[in-house]
């Protein structure tokens, strides 16, 4: 608390003795130059200055005043630039602080810093050439560059003033800011034939004491009338080229000849009117006319270009010319062959004409370039049918691989090529075959039933279903049927009574072998009965 009691009493002190002086200095005094006799004005003592009691603080990063200890007084310590510290500052005050440490006590003290007529007005550029035709109408006006002075108040840019000859004269307009901006101003018509070149002197001046000039030299040169237009030798060109022609390489030339002489009869080309996409595709050279290709063309994306160049001279005039280039196909694409639709699998007895696979074919080049055939000896549209043209056999071959190849009419010819693979499905086209058509077999009477007789077998080229046979007895008597029995699966013929020699010496079977179609096979078993003793005498 006492602390705090103590600051609050000195800057209470510090705060009673606060005062200002005021001087002024012209800018770029030399160092040592007198500001102000601050030991008189603030009635110190020299003893308290030259004991270093009494010291100078500058606000700003520089030091530019100093005291004195001898007599008190405030003198310059650096040169001062005005111009550098308040660039477009009316008023330029530079402050710093005198500390008095023994009596504790602080004074402000503020230095103006004057302008002084340092710097004369600058034109940035000495010299100028105006170029104007001679067909320009008097009272028009042309714009010059303003001088700059780095001065203020009276000593800154006051006044132009032009000298030079009658044909021109001087006009002053005033800026936004209050800056003044000077005009040369055409009085009298001009006549290139009787002065072909004007030269001008404009001077600026300050307001100082005595004042500071600038000048900037004027040359005015007069045109001939562009009273010719460039012309073109066509109003329209045309050329044809192919859609490989080499980057860089010349499609045409155009030109266009003006009947003035010097700038006026200078042609140079531009395009007028092009696309974004023509501009990629096409340079066309300003001083030659020359148009080369700066990019590949495509036949397929644009087959024709309308350009729109114009013919400018030196002055304003200018002609149009249309060219129009054609690009003509090469054959740079090949045939494609796309599947868009096909059969997972076809059955072998399906007709001739039945429809396997719908194909794309199409090729991007145009006229015979564009014309494609296949190797299935036909013309193809965009779309095509591929059908059957003969029957299959599945039995030969269960899967066909389609290699489709598609040339065009180029000169070389280009071909692509399409592979389509298609599973030939099963028809019951093939019945069942018996191993053997007729069967031999010898079987003693005696044989007890369930005895095997004969296996018979039968096989069928189909598959699936249609190659599974079933094996059965034909139409054959009852008393027959009684006798035998054959399986079904395996075609085996088993004894199902006992047989008598001397009833029957022998049987004919008829066996039968269907597939899942419902095809059927025959074969003929003759069973043969062999004699036993099996009976005794009689008498």
């Amino acid at each position: 608390r006492q602390r705090a009691l103590l600051w609050a009493v000195l800057l209470a002190a510090w705060e009673a003795t606060w005062g200002q002086l005021r001087y002024s200095v012209p800018e770029e005094m030399p160092k040592g130059s007198f500001v102000g006799d601050v030991a008189k004005d603030l009635g110190l003592q020299l003893p308290s200055i030259s004991d270093n009691a009494v010291r100078v603080v500058s606000k700003a990063r520089t030091q530019y005043f100093a005291l004195q200890g001898k007599t008190g007084h405030l003198v310059t310590a650096e040169r001062i630039d005005r111009e550098q510290l308040c660039e477009r500052v009316q008023q330029c005050m530079l402050r710093c602080e005198l500390i008095v440490e023994g009596e504790m006590k602080l004074y402000e003290i503020e230095v103006e810093i004057t302008d002084i007529n340092d710097n004369a007005p600058i034109f940035r550029e000495t010299e100028k050439e105006l170029r104007v035709s001679e067909m320009t109408a008097p009272g028009s006006r042309f714009p010059l560059r303003e001088a700059q002075d780095a001065d203020s108040g009276r000593n800154s840019l006051q006044s132009y003033e032009l000298s030079g000859d009658e044909h021109f004269s001087l006009a002053v307009q005033a800026g936004p800011g209050g800056d003044q901006r000077p005009e040369l101003v055409l009085a009298k018509a001009l006549d290139r034939e009787q002065a072909a070149f004007h030269e001008l002197v404009l001077r600026a001046s300050d307001g100082g004491d005595p004042a500071r000039t600038g000048t900037a030299r004027i040359r005015v040169t007069v045109l001939d009338a562009n009273d010719n237009a460039p012309v073109f030798s066509q109003a329209e060109y045309t050329v044809r080229v192919p859609e490989d022609v080499p980057v860089g390489s010349v499609l045409i030339t155009v030109a266009a000849t003006d009947a003035d002489e010097g700038l006026n009869g200078q042609v140079k080309y531009s395009f007028h009117k092009i696309s974004d996409g023509a501009s990629e595709l096409f340079h066309l050279d300003s001083e030659s006319g020359k148009i080369t290709v700066k990019n590949y063309l495509d036949f397929e994306k644009i087959s024709s270009h309308e350009l729109e160049v114009q013919a400018h001279d030196g002055g304003e005039l200018f002609d149009t010319a249309r060219v129009v280039i054609t690009v003509t196909d090469v054959n740079d694409n090949a045939p494609e062959i796309s599947v868009r639709s096909a059969l997972s699998g076809i059955s072998e007895d399906s007709p001739s004409g039945t429809v396997v696979a719908l194909l794309h074919v199409q090729d991007l080049d145009s006229g015979a370039n564009g014309e494609v055939r296949c190797s299935l000896d036909m013309d193809v549209p965009k779309f095509a049918e591929l059908v059957l043209r003969r029957s299959l056999d599945r039995e030969s071959e269960q899967r066909l691989r389609l290699v489709l190849t598609a040339l065009d009419g180029g000169d070389p010819p280009r071909s692509g090529t399409a592979q389509l693979w298609i599973n030939v499905t099963d028809a019951n086209d093939n019945p069942p075959v018996f191993a053997q058509d007729q069967y031999r077999v010898s079987l003693r009477e005696d044989a007890s039933p369930g005895s095997i007789v004969l296996n018979v077998s039968a096989s069928d080229a189909d598959a699936g279903i249609n190659a599974h046979i079933t094996y059965g007895f034909g139409k054959m008597p009852t008393k027959v049927l009684q006798k035998f029995v054959v399986d079904a699966e395996t075609g085996t013929i088993r004894l199902q009574e006992a047989l008598d020699f001397e009833d029957t010496q022998g049987y004919v079977l008829l066996v039968e072998g269907r597939d899942g179609g419902g095809l059927v096979a025959h074969c003929k078993v003759e069973v043969e009965v062999l004699d036993v003793n099996d009976n005794a005498p009689e008498v």
